[in-house]
């Protein structure tokens, strides 16, 4: 079974007020066995749209990473993530498959 990922790119207007959502989200995405293989960081867009800040978070599995962002504790968290930022979410299921 292959893993999932979110990969979010977000700007945030208030890092003051964003730190609520950081310490908010631990508790879901522990729960839910999530690993950040991307926090921020130094990048490159050689092409598209960009924004401020990328995160790349594995789950086990696609089923595990919905039932993370659907769950009442990442709900709660995105509530006070919003108000601080503009972003966008893409939850996607990783490939197994043969490679080149």
């Amino acid at each position: 079974m292959p893993k999932a990922y979110w990969i979010v790119h977000i700007d945030v207007s208030n890092p003051e007020g964003y730190k609520a959502y950081v310490a908010a989200n631990a508790e879901p995405l522990r729960k839910y066995g999530a690993k950040f293989l991307v926090r921020g960081g130094q990048f490159e867009n050689p092409e598209g749209k960009v924004r401020s800040r990328n995160v790349v978070l594995e789950f086990p599995d696609y089923a595990t990473a919905l039932a993370c962002y659907n769950s009442p504790e990442y709900q709660r968290a995105i509530a006070l993530r919003t108000p601080h930022s503009t972003g966008d979410v893409m939850i996607i299921e990783g490939y197994d498959g043969p490679q080149p």
